[in-house]
């Protein structure tokens, strides 16, 4: 673990140099509480000009199921690199998501909402990590799963 503290907020700048993902697929603005190695709550502004928001649906914007579970797979991504011992190797490391279990859906996400980004480390094993998530908005659970993500071999 890294001896320095995180400073926080982490804003979008920072966040490019932790995940790979870049617009439109960046789905994490902001990280605003950090316990490293245990918990991590981050921030999805969600915009009516978010270019999903086309086709899903038109006339009544809905943010799809699966992106909020990849934004809860990223904030997941930057608990283990905010986590991680500082060097550039470890900023180097790739994860992807290999896994998720038990999904629930509660309610819809739309144009104007923040998406809050509640992500536990349930367990770590060897090059994986087990999150336990769950999204809200306004204080009421959105969505929820189990997310598995696996460090990519070279």
């Amino acid at each position: 673990m890294n001896d320095a503290p995180v400073s926080l907020p982490v804003d979008v700048t920072r966040i490019q140099e932790l995940l790979p993902h870049r617009y439109p697929f960046l789905l994490v603005d902001r990280v605003i509480a950090l316990e490293p190695n245990v918990r991590i709550h981050a921030v999805k502004n969600v915009s009516v000009n978010e270019p999903f928001f086309q086709g899903h649906f038109p006339g009544r914007p809905v943010m799809p199921g699966v992106l909020v579970i990849e934004a809860l797979a990223q904030a997941g991504g930057l608990l283990t690199q905010l986590s991680l011992a500082s060097g550039a190797d470890k900023r180097d490391k790739l994860f992807y998501l290999v896994k998720v279990d038990k999904a629930r859906f509660s309610r819809m996400v739309v144009p104007g909402d923040r998406l809050d980004l509640m992500v536990e480390l349930k367990r770590q094993i060897r090059n994986m990590a087990l999150y336990e998530c769950q999204a809200l908005v306004d204080g009421e659970e959105v969505a929820s799963a189990e997310i598995l993500c696996a460090e990519a071999r070279n």
